[in-house]
């Protein structure tokens, strides 16, 4: 499936604003599990492992909700102050998937947010994904190992 541009348009006192992201096909294998789904690259999303963050929604497609015994209440702060979050540790095997390519696999954490809607990629998952992200205002995207004129679109948002 070829990657599509998604423009998103908020209203702010009557202008349009218009707002871009990057998002990547994701497979996510965990146990007998494995599920296709879109996540939001998050530059922001600053952590100390690769972590996937998803929604309550996946989490039980996933079968980690409620949180299974090998989870961890944790409180992650963020821009919008803190949140509580469930973490899996090694819960999961995550790849990016494009028309032409994928990348390799890697283990990620967990992290169950009851506050998001769509999956979020953290900074160093993205890195061991191997995504290199050529321009969030249009939504360009390639694989590191590719060259810069391969430049891939955004997805769809799926959630």
């Amino acid at each position: 499936m070829s990657a599509i541009l998604e423009l998103f348009v908020l209203e702010l006192g009557g202008l349009g604003v218009l707002f871009m992201a990057v998002r990547v096909k994701l497979r996510i294998m965990r146990g007998d599990s494995v599920i296709e789904t879109i996540a939001l690259i998050n530059s922001g999303y600053e952590a100390d492992s690769p972590q996937l963050m998803i929604p309550l929604t996946l989490a039980k497609t996933l079968g980690v909700w409620p949180p299974p015994p090998d989870s961890r209440e944790a409180v992650f702060e963020t821009a919008g102050g803190p949140v509580k979050v469930w973490v899996i540790k090694r819960g999961a095997r995550v790849r990016v998937i494009a028309s032409d390519a994928e990348s390799k696999e890697v283990e990620v954490d967990l992290v169950i947010s009851p506050l998001i809607d769509e999956p979020l990629i953290s900074d160093i998952l993205a890195g061991r994904l191997e995504i290199a992200v050529e321009d969030f205002a249009e939504g360009l995207w390639r694989f590191k190992w590719e060259p810069i004129e391969k430049l891939r679109k955004s997805e769809k948002r799926a959630f």
